[in-house]
């Protein structure tokens, strides 16, 4: 059997209408994964990239951070039947200097890429347990989650808790069956990265340190995602995967 296939599993990534999550929703979809999407807009390229493939897409529309992320586990099941897979994708970022930063941008940052993972990762977890059926958990970290970067006080607060609660989770419930693991991207061509990429200085700063040469792409992060996914992964519990052109290791 291949260790790697996903068939027969469900899916569910949040913030899967672009970048990063569109790609790891379609890498899943190509190893045998049915998707349940959400995202707070309209995923009809991530929908129809996956109908291509042959595989089922369940779109969820909703907003982090504000939706009870009970009722977004429960909605999926109701659609497609059970889930066995969670991807904590969604995530924003605020930028400003920490002395003008606002409890606003902090509490924006924190409620998404934080608290709603961790809610959702909950919500998910008891359904596994009731199931008695083990699955898999990957949360999206940041080079942040182990440098601290500038200009940006609640992402990397949000990404460094990211990386905390990966392995806080991951001693509680491998017992279940249940591998929690993240996955670190370095700098990627997203729209998140779409002010420094348009600075000449600070892009050239960032290239030069990226031993690769170059920005990542969201593609990038599908071979790891379905690692972590799958059976190959079954003793993997509380890692971290750095996937970042070689930036931590500079």
């Amino acid at each position: 059997m291949n260790p790697f296939s996903l068939s027969g599993s469900i899916a569910m990534v949040t913030g899967c209408n672009k970048g990063l999550g569109q790609a790891m929703a379609v890498a899943l979809a190509e190893a045998g994964a049915d998707i349940v999407g959400v995202s707070r807009s309209e995923a009809t390229a991530t929908h129809e990239a996956i109908d291509a493939l042959g595989r089922h897409f369940y779109p969820i529309h909703a907003e982090l951070g504000r939706d009870e992320p009970g009722e977004i586990v429960t909605r999926a099941i109701e659609q497609a039947g059970k889930l066995d897979i969670l991807v904590n994708n969604a995530g924003t970022i605020r930028r400003a200097p920490a002395l003008e930063f606002t409890e606003d941008d902090w509490d924006a940052v924190i409620d998404v890429n934080l608290k709603a993972a961790f809610f959702l990762s909950q919500q998910m977890a008891r359904h596994l347990v009731e199931r008695r059926s083990g699955g898999k958990i990957v949360n999206i970290a940041s080079v942040l989650s182990f440098q601290g970067g500038i200009r940006v006080p609640s992402y990397t607060s949000s990404k460094s808790g990211i990386l905390g609660l990966t392995r806080l989770l991951a001693n509680e419930w491998a017992a279940y069956g249940i591998n929690v693991n993240a996955i670190a991207p370095g700098y990627m061509a997203t729209d998140n990265t779409q002010a420094l990429r348009n600075d000449e200085q600070r892009s050239a700063e960032i290239l030069g340190r990226i031993p690769a040469a170059r920005w990542g792409t969201p593609e990038d992060l599908g071979g790891a995602v379905v690692f972590l996914c799958s059976d190959a992964a079954n003793y993997v519990h509380g890692h971290a995967l750095a996937v970042d052109g070689g930036w931590l290791a500079r």
